[in-house]
This record gives C-alpha cells, sequence and structure tokens, in this order.
C-alpha cells in the first residue's frame, strides 16, 4: 500500500508525456494511443505474424499460404505492432537515440499480446534469447536493444532469459540497408550456439524489436534447431507489414 501511495505522488509530481501524442500522463503511452495502436486484435499467421484477412467468425488462425508451403524454421511468431507510422519513429528512438526507457515499454506492450495469443497454444519457452548484435554494431550502439526488451519481458512472462545462449560469430551489414535478393547470403551461417544443452529438447523463446523479411529470425531458428531445440517462439516488438506490390 504504502509503494502504490508512493508511486501514485511520484506519478503526480512527475507527470510524463505520452511518447506518441505528447499528451501528459502517468504513463509512457496515454490511454488513448494504446487502444488505437496496440489494442486491436489484428488476425495474423501464427507462424510469421503476417496479417490475415479477416475471418468470418472467430476461429484459430490458420497459417498463411506462404508458411504453409515452406514451414520456416520457427515454430510460432507473437507481434505487439505493424512497424508503421507512428510506432516504428518508438524503435527508430530506441535503437539510435538511445531512448532505452521505450524498452520496458516494448516489453509491456509484447507481454501483452504473449498473452493474448497464448490461450489455447503451446506451452511458454524455457528460455529467451536475445537476437545478438555482432561486436562492431555492439560497440557502435553501446547496447542491444533485443536483450534491453528480453530482460523486463522475461520478468514480466516468468521466463529466464539467457543474454548469451546465441552468439553472432561474424559481423554482417545491417539488414535494413540489404537489399532483399540478398539478405539471405547476408545473414547466412552468422549464429551459434556456446552451449547446446541448454538448447537441446527445449522451447526457445527469441526476441527481437523488429521483424522485415523474417532472414535473421529465420536463421537463427534455424540454427537453435540445428543445436537441438524442439521449438522455437519469436517475441518481436513490431512486425513491417508485406510490400502490397
Amino acid at each position: 500500500m504504502a509503494a502504490a501511495i508512493a508511486n501514485g505522488l511520484l506519478a503526480a509530481l512527475l507527470p510524463c508525456n505520452c511518447v506518441l501524442c505528447g499528451a501528459s500522463g502517468p504513463a509512457l503511452l496515454c490511454p488513448g494511443c494504446h487502444r488505437q495502436f496496440f489494442a486491436a486484435a489484428v488476425p495474423r499467421c501464427p507462424i510469421c505474424a503476417n496479417p490475415l484477412p479477416p475471418a468470418p467468425q472467430a476461429t484459430q488462425a490458420v497459417p498463411c499460404g506462404r508458411c504453409q508451403a515452406e514451414h520456416p524454421a520457427f515454430d510460432a511468431t507473437v507481434v505487439a505492432a505493424d512497424y508503421a507510422l507512428p510506432v516504428d519513429r518508438l524503435v527508430l528512438q530506441l535503437k539510435f537515440a538511445r531512448q532505452l526507457a521505450l524498452a520496458r515499454l516494448f516489453a509491456g506492450l509484447l507481454a501483452d499480446a504473449v498473452q493474448r495469443a497464448d490461450a489455447g497454444l503451446q506451452p511458454r519457452p524455457a528460455l529467451l534469447c536475445p537476437v545478438p548484435l555482432g561486436l562492431q554494431r555492439l560497440s557502435e550502439r553501446g547496447f542491444n536493444q533485443a536483450l534491453e526488451i528480453a530482460r523486463p519481458l522475461g520478468k514480466t512472462l516468468g521466463i529466464a532469459v539467457h543474454g548469451k545462449l546465441a552468439v553472432r560469430v561474424r559481423d554482417t551489414q545491417a539488414q535494413s540497408s540489404t537489399p532483399h535478393g540478398a539478405r539471405h547470403a547476408n545473414i547466412a551461417h552468422a549464429f551459434a550456439i556456446p552451449e547446446r544443452a541448454l538448447v537441446e529438447g527445449r522451447h526457445i523463446g527469441v526476441v527481437d524489436d523488429v521483424m522485415s523479411s523474417g532472414q535473421t529470425l529465420q536463421e537463427l531458428a534455424a540454427t537453435l534447431k540445428r543445436y537441438g531445440a524442439a521449438r522455437v517462439t519469436n517475441y518481436v516488438f513490431a512486425r513491417t507489414p508485406p510490400n502490397p506490390n
């Protein structure tokens, strides 16, 4: 009770501005922006999280045609929002403006999405594995945004986070600046698992900030499966919508 009162007084004395609309309030995201951008239940492919056409009735989502034709190495993907205006600005602020408080916000929104998606699905992962950065990019940025999201996400979901479960064994170009046709070759053989015993026979959750083409998550999941992982679920804050062209 005392802690709740103290937190209430602190929020009143130090009000926040909503990171999307700028409205004053006790949190980084106001209720209106939360409802508009994060509360809607968007029908998505349960494997790759691409949007699906609305179903005529509330039924369990069926994988999209692409995932049915060629199942990725990962088994499921949960996302909190589309990577589109204005949400994409938040990701850029975290990665390039060092707004690390946003990582906790992302984790909370992603945890909400995980809890909505959990009904009737597989048990949660045994471990969370943040997508690792290469040494050069980690040195330039000073932090790994996937790890910053994974820590509070794991705490909320009650899942242990292993920051070095996977390592990047070679530096690669940023996937966002690599042509789509070259992304698979760019990320191929980029990861390794130092301790096979931590992975073998287990359900592993992979955490990242953005999923675009999915090649990075595909390569990491394939690596985890080669080391014996029984199942891989992606927990990603934002999903780039497919190009309509």
